[in-house]
């Protein structure tokens, strides 16, 4: 401790900052998170090369859930992802996993992403039900231009800890009438060390990721664009899991029409189809010490329609979204000894299940005053479940319906004030949300956090939000802070409960839960950020967050954030840049053992960069050099799956060119 107060003093830092557990932001192609509506320039300069879970983790909203070194779950307002609408470019994408090891975020990479759209609670609801809020991946879309214009980048580098490789390129094309957006990159990295310098095995991972986009300006206010994106990861271990990935590949496609119109109320008509598939091999043909072998692949098929109106008028403005889906989710269980041709056992863990969903959303912003706005909106959801297979539920639920139709609305209101240097915010929310694929028609779905067999209930009711959020701040050319708080009231929180009836069907098991709604569960979070520029090339920011989360017992809630900070310095002269920064949690002390978790104790990580920035020939380019996790502490957080060690000193190196 002793040591980590003179670190503290000897950077003149305060320690505050920040719902987030990795580095601080990198100078990726990613320029901004909007939340409330408004945009939020990242500077992204610890780590050039992050991928789209680090750049999130800048977020003071997100955090993650890790259970291996790829592939990570976001926690947003400390809710998963069955609370949380995560799609791309309002496209509804849904993980072929059962534990959850594909998160929408994990089929892209930074270098086909312009920006993240991210909104709390109800405000989220434009792209679908949601409690937690939305997260939209927002893929690059290069403008037109008068004239024909090339851009592009390409960047490469290797982090020595677990001997990552990294090649990033983009290429972008636009003239008057055609717009070409490209991408690839490639990933691989072998097991990494954590801070006693252990092998952590099952922490590999490969991937590739490539992407293209083509716009065409068929008149002077209408364009076409076409998009896909494919991505491949293989052999990715998760240490934290008793099986790992094989395999996993998804196609996301999708064809677009825009019309733009002057001197209307409406001011633009954006109509977009699209389909992905997604498939996922989870084996564990890597870990001989399993007794009895397990194959768990799984599928993951939608078909969409995204259309939005944008009006204005002028104090007022509007956007108006349907929105349209239909998935198909299924996985398979598959046991046998060491010989894979004497299978044992066969189940669908998803039996078949299709999910429809259409939705009329509407976000309004009125301008009262010149200093006052008022934003307001909802949404009228249909959502439909049918599972082709309903004996599995039969099993636990005798009788229970094949197919399920729910209304999920949603309304959401809120007041702004800015004047001067201040700004004010307060609102509230009320949503429904359907139960997740998993929590209505789950079989036998393994949690290795617990060691419990899960059961979905296709009886289980609409999750109920209710929820308020302010906000206030200062902002001038000297110093900035900003206090946000948020609080949800969820009746029919649905969560596990050990079943009295079933034997566990896999030998690692202690038991059986069924997924059951409590009355009720609170979460409060809030975070204060705060900056001040301490000379023109010198500034400062940081971040503290607290969060707190209780059942209808007043017990808590797994999977919430302790207290966490985030402090940092960021220097800048000419063409010499060098950055560092501290960041924590505090001592877990509410945890949850009824749902599985112990105790995590405090940590703190130093992080720091340098960069340098230089010509060749028309070529714009950086060098960075950096290491994170400088004092090799060996640490694991409240949402590391299992207690797995995060990674000890990892020393990095960049190089980036542009044009």
């Amino acid at each position: 401790m002793k040591k980590i107060g003179f670190i503290l003093i000897f950077l003149g830092l305060t320690i505050h900052a920040q719902n987030r557990q990795v580095s601080k932001d990198s100078t990726a192609v990613l320029e901004e998170v909007k939340v409330k509506g408004d945009k939020k320039k990242i500077e992204t300069k610890m780590k050039m090369a992050v991928s789209v879970d680090e750049f999130l983790a800048s977020s003071d909203k997100i955090s993650f859930i890790k259970r291996g070194a790829y592939a990570w779950e976001p926690l947003l307002n400390n809710m998963g992802t069955e609370r949380s609408t995560v799609t791309i470019d309002g496209m509804h994408i849904f993980g072929a996993c059962t534990d959850k090891m594909d998160p929408v975020t994990s089929y892209l990479e930074t270098n086909n992403l312009s920006a993240i759209d991210i909104k709390s609670g109800q405000e989220g609801s434009l792209n679908g039900a949601t409690v937690a809020g939305s997260i939209d991946l927002k893929r690059k879309n290069t403008p037109f231009s008068l004239q024909k214009k090339w851009n592009g980048s390409y960047q490469t580098g290797f982090e020595f800890n677990n001997k990552q490789v990294f090649n990033l390129g983009a290429i972008s094309y636009s003239s008057n009438k055609l717009v070409v957006d490209g991408s690839i990159s490639l990933r691989k990295a072998e097991n990494y060390y954590d801070g006693n310098n252990n092998e952590v095995n099952h922490s590999q991972y490969n991937k590739f990721n490539t992407g293209i986009g083509i716009a065409y300006k068929t008149t002077a206010l209408s364009s076409v664009r076409v998009d896909a994106i494919f991505d491949m990861a293989k052999n990715v271990g998760f240490p934290a899991l008793p099986m790992d990935l094989s395999l996993s590949r998804a196609m996301i496609t999708s064809a677009s029409f825009k019309q733009l119109f002057n001197e209307s109320l409406v001011k633009s008509w954006d109509t977009k189809i699209y389909f992905n598939a997604i498939e996922h091999y989870m084996d564990d043909t890597k870990r001989p010490e399993n007794l009895v072998h397990m194959d768990m692949p799984g599928w993951s098929t939608t078909y969409g329609l995204v259309s939005t109106v944008s009006l204005k008028k002028e104090r007022y403005a509007s956007e108006i979204q349907l929105n349209a889906y239909d998935n198909v989710s299924i996985a398979e269980m598959r046991m046998y000894p060491q010989d894979r041709k004497n299978r044992t056992m066969f189940a669908y863990s998803w039996p078949w299940v299709t999910t429809r969903f259409v939705g009329l959303s509407m976000n309004n912003i009125w301008d009262i005053s010149e200093h006052g706005s008022l934003s307001f909106g909802g949404s009228l959801g249909l959502n439909y479940n049918e599972s082709r297979y309903a004996e599995f539920n039969w099993i636990f639920h005798p009788g229970a319906p094949q197919q399920k139709t729910r209304v999920l609305p949603a309304l959401h209101a809120g007041y702004q004030w800015n004047k001067d240097h201040f700004n004010f915010s307060v609102g509230t929310g009320y949503g429904h949300r359907a139960p997740s694929v998993s929590e209505g028609y789950g079989y036998y779905i393994y949690n290795s956090f617990d060691r419990y067999d899960y059961i979905g209930n296709p009886d289980l009711k609409n999750e109920i939000s209710y929820e308020t959020n302010a906000s206030a701040g200062f902002k001038n050319d000297k110093i900035s802070i900003e206090a946000k708080v948020n609080y949800f009231y969820i009746q029919n929180y649905i969560i596990g409960r050990i079943l009295s009836l079933g034997s566990p069907m896999n030998y690692q098991s202690v038991g059986v839960k069924a997924y059951t709604s409590l009355d009720h569960a609170t979460i409060f979070n809030m975070s204060l950020n705060a900056g001040y520029n301490i000379i023109q090339d010198l500034h400062w920011k940081g971040t503290l967050t607290y969060a707190r989360g209780r059942d209808d017992n007043g017990k808590n809630l797994p999977f919430i954030r302790p207290l966490s900070y985030q402090t940092s310095l960021h220097f800048m002269h000419r063409n010499f840049g060098f950055q560092t920064s501290v960041n924590g949690d505090f001592i877990q002390l509410n945890y949850s053992p009824e749902y599985g978790e112990d105790q995590t104790p405090a940590y703190t990580i130093w992080n720091f960069s340098m960069d340098y920035t230089f010509k060749i020939k028309q070529f714009k380019t950086v060098v960075q050099i950096g290491a994170e996790n400088l004092l090799n502490k060996y640490y694991s957080t409240y949402a590391d799956w299992g207690n797995i060690p995060r990674m000890g000193r990892n020393i990095f190196t960049s190089l980036k060119f542009s044009f």
